[in-house]
């Protein structure tokens, strides 16, 4: 094992409570200015390995050693000096203002009598300047907004100076502004002051984005650790979090809706990432979607796959096989609705025109997307067949008007 510059570490640990395992056998490390999520679902235990790190339960066995040293040998004031925590308990000590509540990192630091100097009110006015929060230093702590007071809540961690942080669900609670200011703060305490950051975390897309290791937690033990961009694979979050009717996808580093296919059958002709919009707007009107032809690399592929779309493939970059323009031509027939979704006329794209030709010879309504791309490949009677729209929604909207007429 690579201990160079480890901060934090442990060593066949198993965690629980009253002698109950809930994890065991954990072998991790954690370096300075790494930002690290513990991913899983509820009752995983990532909760429970906080703690324990944090030396606020015992371990069952094993060992946490803070710079090769055994923890459960550290007094708390040692520890503290070089390791905070910010749990998920909403503090609303009375009559405390957020300058008061931020001194109270201070507290390893302080001599006997707890006073602090002029030294610790920088401390504490830095801490706040670092969470974008010096103008709170004076409101009473119990009138702060959830993302005030999660912002408070780290600048006290901060006020300890520490070498680790340890957060559980730090953006739980928060609205959709604060949630990304405090994970960029918390990202930026790794980069710039070189603090290591372990966070229990349930947005994976956040945790794909930002981290630099994370650990999958689940069944009792951690099933993966390492880069997300090595661990957060399509099945591993698949079968961390149980899903059946969502999956995740590496490559756009999100979790899509899987489509339900309760409505008609409608044929999109999109590629080089004209389509993603649509797909996502079809799958959650209930389409059943069929889409091609795309190249493998391509985003729209990555998008309508993760959608549950019927996807026709071509592997390599090169000009579609005359194979499957067979297929997609047979799959087009059997549908509904066709849609140009005005995607780049590219030589490894030109085929499509093609499709859209033949959905305009089988009399299958076409609608297409105004999306600037020429079309002179079609004559002024195809033309006339073709109804234009300026947006998806009108689009969608537009298919539904068909349908009504048709009945």
């Amino acid at each position: 094992m690579n201990t160079q510059n480890t901060i934090l570490s442990t060593r066949n640990l198993c965690v629980g409570y009253s002698g109950k395992e809930i994890l065991k056998g954990v072998e991790l490390q954690f370096k300075k200015g790494e930002f690290i999520s513990l991913l899983g679902p509820n009752g995983a235990g990532k909760t429970t390995l906080l703690r324990t790190l944090s030396k606020h339960l015992k371990t069952i066995n094993g060992k946490v050693l803070v710079n090769n040293e055994d923890i459960s040998a550290m007094k708390q004031e040692r520890l503290a000096q070089t390791m905070s925590v910010v749990l998920t308990e909403k503090v609303k000590p009375p009559l405390f203002t957020v300058y008061d509540f931020v001194a109270m990192g201070r507290y390893p630091h302080t001599h006997w009598s707890g006073r602090l100097e002029k030294k610790d009110d920088g401390v504490i006015m830095e801490s706040l300047t670092m969470v974008h929060a010096r103008e709170l230093v004076f409101r009473d702590l119990s009138t702060l907004s959830d993302g005030e007071r999660q912002k408070v809540l780290v600048a006290r961690a901060l006020a300890q100076q520490p070498d680790i942080i340890l957060l559980d669900e730090p953006t739980m609670h928060l609205d959709l502004k604060h949630r990304m200011e405090v994970m960029s703060i918390l990202q930026r305490l790794c980069r710039d002051k070189g603090i290591c950051v372990v966070a229990s975390l349930h947005d994976v897309d956040i945790a794909a984005k930002l981290s630099d290791k994370v650990a999958l937690v689940k069944g009792g033990a951690i099933q993966a650790f390492g880069p997300p961009e090595n661990v957060l694979q399509d099945d591993a979050v698949t079968q961390l979090y149980d899903f059946s009717n969502a999956s995740f996808n590496r490559m756009l580093g999100t979790i899509e809706m899987k489509n339900s296919e309760k409505k008609g059958k409608v044929f999109v002709v999109g590629g080089m990432g004209s389509a993603s919009v649509l797909y996502r707007l079809l799958a959650k009107k209930e389409y059943h979607i069929f889409t091609g032809m795309l190249h493998k690399n391509d985003i729209d592929y990555h998008v309508a796959h993760s959608l549950g779309a019927h996807c026709l493939v071509q592997p390599h970059i090169d000009k579609f096989s005359e194979e499957i323009c067979k297929w997609a031509k047979e799959e087009m027939s059997q549908c509904d609705w066709v849609i140009d979704t005005g995607f780049g006329l590219e030589k490894v794209n030109g085929d499509n025109i093609c499709l859209l030709k033949d959905a305009l010879a089988m009399k299958k309504p076409v609608l297409s997307l105004r999306n600037g791309q020429s079309r002179e490949h079609f004559t002024a009677l195809e033309y006339d067949e073709i109804h234009f729209l300026d947006d998806e929604c009108q689009l969608v909207d537009e298919m539904e008007t068909i349908t009504f007429k048709a009945t």
